[in-house]
């Protein structure tokens, strides 16, 4: 996809300022940029971002083998997401596919039944530490919406928390329903109204 820009400022951010960013598919030549941000261990106990690839099995074997799967699925492409920049350096990154690239998902139990239909998926974001709360998530969301359009996406799903609706704390790597909410996003479905399934529909050209 074309890079996307965010509004920039001359002014030196503060904390919780929106950061401005630009927004770049995930293609062999930035490889190095995204292994920077995800650091040697890969982030989430090695998972590399094949949780919704192959599910908890990531956990059983060695981060380097999830690793060198998920490069095969960047050099073999299509991009399976998006990086977000400030400048030359990777501080965000979402994973945005066809729902039928990511096996595990198709199948965990507490998404069922998952609405039907040939839908693409925004799976989960990483935000560098020192980078978040800062609108990073909100850029790649942006990203992820006309990046699947412009593949002729029917529709966009996610899989977020409603921390609003929460009890205790919830695990945000999906994101959070508010920002889907703002986003044009609407519930279609989930069997926990704190982990509801999300979808935007989109306008076929």
């Amino acid at each position: 996809m074309p890079a996307v820009r965010n509004k920039a400022s001359t002014r030196t951010p503060r904390k919780h300022e929106r950061l401005p960013v630009t927004v770049r598919s995930l293609t062999p030549d930035l490889w190095a940029a995204f292994e920077d941000l995800f650091g040697p261990t890969g982030v989430c106990g090695g998972c590399w971002c094949m949780y919704w690839r192959i599910g908890s099995r990531y956990q059983r074997r060695p981060g380097t083998e999830n690793r060198k799967d998920f490069l095969s699925v960047v050099r073999n492409g299509p991009p399976p997401g998006l990086l977000a920049f400030e400048g030359a350096r990777a501080v965000g990154w979402c994973q945005v596919t066809p729902r039928n690239d990511l096996a595990f998902l198709e199948r965990a139990p507490r998404l069922q039944p998952l609405p039907p239909g040939p839908v693409w998926s925004v799976s989960c974001f990483y935000i560098r530490r020192g980078y978040r709360r800062r609108g990073v998530s909100e850029a790649l969301l942006a990203g992820a919406i006309e990046h699947a359009r412009a593949a002729g996406a029917p529709a966009l799903e996610a899989y977020p928390s409603d921390v609003e609706l929460a009890k205790g704390p919830q695990p945000v790597y999906t994101g959070v329903a508010s920002m889907f909410t703002r986003a044009g996003f609407r519930r279609v479905g989930g069997q926990n109204p704190v982990r509801p399934i999300m979808r935007r529909t989109f306008r076929q050209r």
